[in-house]
């Protein structure tokens, strides 16, 4: 306290207001303007006392406070006594001393600057200013501290005559640009004739070709100025941002550089769609062998994304939509495919190809156009590039048995233990998401146990909180597969039992269960429709009828159960989709939320149906070819909720009997038990072979670990905070 007094008293004798009476009227507005920029500082601690509480510690406060009304008030004293200084020159330091404290002030509240920088800020201005007095440059000052106090200087109104002023000011955007390297090009957008601007121009074509791409292909100087930069790099890539075509050359863009390719043998692929796949898909091989030797080509990213482009705009959608036609012309478009190439169309198409598409087509013309048609033989020619999703995508369509049976045993082991192993080194958790699914489709025990094995000794070995939060979540699912209902696995996760749905989790505040059906206006739509309304009618259910929706409601004692469903009205025409819509809205607006969804179309449909799905979904039904391969999408909207989905074949002979068993259960107060249905079902579909490929949501192992996850980095941030 009597240093704070101390502080006071001396703030007193030197503050400006003790010479006020030998200011001028034209230079009083300054020291008015000094005191008002001052005192928005001292009150952000939220007292005007003349005392800066920027920080926790006291010391650190009284320096700063004696340099905010001592060290200035000082500076403004010298200013006012100096009688070499004419009106002008004491004017320009008063309204500098202003603008300093501005500078800081506004820097602290757009977050730029920390309190205790204001430190910074007063001594290296007292510094500078101490320097142009002497007729001495502010580039030494600017030279040793952060941009921001280079910005705060520069800007200043006192050191706008300053000789090195430009060199300051290009040295304070080399600092911005390092420190924040992915920020470089809209810096420079605003600096083009920075002296550093080549330097920092190679920098950011290394970092992301891409952005400089799109940068270099503008009408600007930044734009001249990348024409201009001597680098090969560089070079190509402004090149191809000038040419009409560039998109075209782009992913072929590291081999351009280097010389191992040209504009010509690329514009001679680009006039056939195959043929530039093909060159696509042989620059992928390229590029995944020097990944392996420790090399990362450029744009390897848009390499990637191009391929996937091309595979499913040139071969999937054509196979795709030759569904109905024989295998000869359906797939005929993939004689012209190796090995290889086939490879990709699986593992970057996942997603869009039809079970039949892969299952009849890619996966057995693999080795059809092989010489010697081993596994291991194929991964050799792809350098092992995206061999992860490879055998996920085998084990999801029931190939992967096939696919290890044609390599060496031995071969096999290591190729599943590389699977398993390093899935916490990726930024993503699609590896280990993968592996989840793919050992619940494994039925191989042997195999089974091999992957079980790696997991818990690398579980075991886990050093950081990422791998030992995935292996610990894999460990205790895999372990708990075969042993449903005998284990804590979902309370050790933390995440609830997906064993059953509770009724009254379904319920709305009416006690009301709305369950929404997308129905598509195919020919096959509009037969399931109706096998629908038929069977339902059969079991007693109302039937309400609206021009674009049905609805299907339960009668009798028990829980009331409504089934909204769209007509399955011309797909041809859009009138499906926006009957959907309609239904929506309808719901919305009767403030009925659907806790069940079914989606009722064919696998090309799914996605506009998950589209669709509101958050307040808690069972989701995806009754399509392939929807097992939708997982993360309906997660992304509802964290939680139970997914039934098949691997392969969806059916209407499956999907009904199993509505019905939902329906029913709900409608008389029960619980979905999955165990349970799953056991009835298997009795009444058996024989049916593509009852075994459809996966009830306690064996949706990528689904539960997906939710785990979640759940653990939530329970970590929640640790961390105060």
């Amino acid at each position: 306290m009597k240093q704070y007094f101390l502080l006071f008293l001396l703030s007193l004798v030197f503050s400006s207001s003790s010479i006020a009476q030998d200011i001028p009227a034209s230079r009083q507005m300054f020291h008015e303007k000094i005191d008002k920029a001052r005192s928005r500082i001292d009150l952000l601690d939220g007292n005007e006392d003349k005392f800066y509480h920027a920080t926790s510690l006291q010391q650190l406060n009284e320096k700063i406070s004696r340099l905010m009304y001592g060290s200035v008030d000082n500076l403004i004293k010298e200013v006012e006594k100096n009688d070499s200084l004419d009106n002008n020159s004491k004017i320009k330091y008063l309204r500098g001393i202003a603008e300093m404290f501005d500078g800081f002030y506004n820097g602290y509240r757009y977050g730029r600057l920390l309190p205790l920088q204001i430190t910074s800020v007063i001594e290296s201005f007292l510094e500078s200013t101490e320097r142009e007095m002497k007729g001495e440059t502010v580039f030494p000052v600017v030279e040793k501290h952060d941009f921001e106090i280079g910005q705060i200087l520069t800007s200043n109104f006192i050191f706008q005559q300053d000789a090195e002023l430009v060199r300051a000011n290009d040295l304070i955007v080399l600092k911005q640009c390092l420190r924040f390297p992915h920020r470089i090009l809209p810096i420079l957008t605003n600096n083009p004739d920075n002296r550093y601007a080549d330097s920092l121009i190679i920098i950011a074509a290394k970092r992301d070709p891409e952005e400089l791409y799109n940068y270099a292909s503008a009408y600007n100087a930044l734009a001249k100025k990348i024409g201009k930069v001597e680098d090969t790099l560089v070079h190509f890539i402004s090149t191809l941002a000038r040419m009409k075509a560039g998109r075209q050359y782009f992913p072929f863009l590291d081999n351009l550089y280097r010389g191992k390719i040209t504009i010509e043998q690329v514009d001679n692929a680009t006039d056939n769609e195959i043929t530039y796949y093909k060159l696509l898909a042989a620059t992928q091989v390229d590029y995944a062998g020097r990944l392996l030797k420790g090399d990362t080509p450029v744009v390897m990213e848009t390499l990637t994304n191009r391929l996937k482009q091309k595979a499913v705009e040139v071969f999937i959608n054509q196979i795709n939509g030759l569904h109905e036609e024989k295998d000869a012309i359906r797939f005929k478009i993939l004689d012209k495919l190796t090995g290889p190439e086939l490879y990709y169309l699986a593992v970057l198409g996942e997603t869009e190809m039809y079970t039949s598409s892969y299952v009849s087509g890619i996966y057995p013309k693999m080795f059809q156009n092989m010489k010697i048609p081993r596994s291991d033989t194929l991964l050799n020619l792809v350098n092992y590039d995206h061999f992860k999703k490879f055998i996920k995508v085998a084990a999801n369509y029931n190939t992967l048995d096939d696919f290890l049976k044609r390599m060496e045993k031995e071969n096999a082991i290591a190729l599943m233990k590389a699977f398993v192993n390093n899935l916490d080194k990726t930024k993503s958790l699609e590896d280990a998401v993968d592996v989840a699914d793919s050992y619940a489709s494994i039925k191989d025990k042997e195999l089974s146990a091999l992957i079980l094995k790696e997991v818990e000794e690398n579980f075991a070995a886990a050093k950081t909180t990422k791998a030992r939060t995935i292996y610990g979540i894999l460990n205790t699912i895999f372990k708990s597969k075969d042993s449903v209902g005998k284990n804590n696995m979902f309370e050790r996760l933390g995440i609830p039992p997906v064993y059953y749905m509770p009724n009254a989790l379904l319920k709305d505040s009416s006690g009301k269960i709305i369950i929404q059906q997308f129905f598509y206006g195919d020919k096959d739509g509009e037969t399931v429709f109706n096998s629908f309304i038929r069977q339902f009618k059969a079991m007693g259910w109302k039937m309400t009828s609206a021009p674009e929706w049905v609805v299907m409601s339960s009668t009798g004692k028990g829980t009331p159960v409504y089934i909204y469903s769209n007509r399955p009205l011309d797909t041809e025409k859009d009138l499906d989709e926006k009957a959907q819509e309609a239904l929506g809205k309808y719901l919305a607006s009767k403030e009925m939320y659907p806790t069940v969804i079914i989606h009722r179309g064919h696998s090309y449909y799914t996605n506009s149906t998950i589209r669709q799905i509101p958050e307040s979904a808690k069972v989701v039904f995806l009754g399509s070819c392939g929807g097992y391969n939708n997982l993360n999408d309906v997660l992304s909207i509802c964290p939680t909720a139970h997914i039934i989905s098949s691997k392969q074949v969806g059916s209407g002979l499956i999907n009904l009997p199993l509505i019905n068993a939902m329906a029913d259960d709900l409608r008389k107060g029960q619980n979905l038990n999955w165990p349970q249905i799953w056991k009835a079902l298997s009795l009444k579909l058996k024989g049916n072979e593509s009852w075994e490929d459809y996966i009830p949501p306690h064996k949706n192992l990528g689904a539960i670990f997906i939710m785990a996850y979640s759940k653990a980095e939530e329970d970590m941030f929640t640790q961390q905070q105060p």
